[in-house]
């Protein structure tokens, strides 16, 4: 089915923030897009419905649909201030597949590179992020910016059966490596954590990357009693592969403390939930 693209005019375009994201020490989120064409199986933000400002018809077609919201940039232009740590973006991912023709995003960085605030991070998994690379090593000069690059497994078959969307492991790995050896801090993100090998994730992680590491397993309501959680279909593919141990709460901090050893071991800082994001937060150096 073709993505089915929409504008809109927004009248903001930071929110303040709470709960998760405050804890980790950001001041707002940014988020340029209503709804996402990634359509990961996993996703919890069609789990938070209005809270997430989505309309019925978002959580109903998730990953068929998005909303750009076109003025983002001149939005951005009265609301960025010195102070702000900025999260981008915890609703959508701003190098969703319909970014490549939409091109909305280069303009968001344009702004935020105009009027810098104090920590600006990225979050995406997609490598339609080197497109802007030229604007990424500015930005970098101005403010303290960080990419947390998502990579949930070693495993491409793996990828494929939650990810059917998102770009095969290798060519992420590639992206993370032309992040960092552009100068621009870079993070994995291991989240949620697909089943794989551990050891070799975080190995390759350690490679290929400049920042913390961060891993977050799937969001279960035995561990986050409200809130957010993972999506049904997730459980159903875990259900149906035998791989329902990587839902369970002690299996899942096993995988937590195998990672942790690993990056412990090679002097890399490691975490995960409202902590592990907050390694995010912090300047970089």
């Amino acid at each position: 089915m073709p993505f089915q693209i929409f504008q809109t005019e927004s009248r903001s375009i930071l929110s303040p923030v709470s709960g998760f994201l405050a804890e980790a020490g950001f001041t707002h989120s940014l988020t340029p897009a209503r709804n996402c064409t990634f359509g990961c199986t996993y996703c919890y933000v069609p789990t938070m419905r209005v809270q997430a400002g989505l309309r019925p018809e978002d959580w109903r077609h998730w990953g068929h649909r998005t909303t750009f919201k076109h003025n983002a940039a001149e939005l951005l232009k009265r609301e960025l201030r010195p102070h702000q740590a900025i999260y981008c973006s915890p609703l959508t991912d701003p190098y969703q597949p319909a970014e490549a023709d939409e091109g909305l995003f280069r303009g968001v960085l344009e702004a935020v590179a105009a009027n810098p605030p104090r920590v600006f991070v990225i979050q995406t998994r997609g490598p339609l992020i080197v497109r802007d690379l030229d604007l990424l090593r500015i930005l970098a000069e101005r403010t303290s910016l960080r990419v947390s690059f998502s990579i949930t497994t070693d495993r491409d078959e793996v990828r494929r059966i939650f990810e059917p969307h998102c770009a095969p492991i290798p060519e992420r790995w590639q992206t993370a490596e032309a992040l960092t050896a552009a100068g621009i801090e870079t993070s994995i993100a291991m989240a949620p954590i697909l089943p794989c090998d551990p050891e070799a994730l975080v190995a390759r992680a350690l490679a290929c990357s400049s920042g913390p590491i961060v891993a977050d397993p799937f969001h279960v309501r035995a561990v986050k009693r409200s809130g957010a959680t993972t999506r049904e279909a997730a459980f159903g593919i875990c259900a149906h592969h035998g791989w329902s141990e990587w839902l369970d709460p002690d299996f899942q901090r096993s995988i937590l403390c195998r990672i942790a050893a690993a990056a412990s071991a090679a002097g890399r800082d490691f975490g995960y939930g409202p902590g592990g994001f907050g390694l995010l937060a912090r300047e970089v150096l």
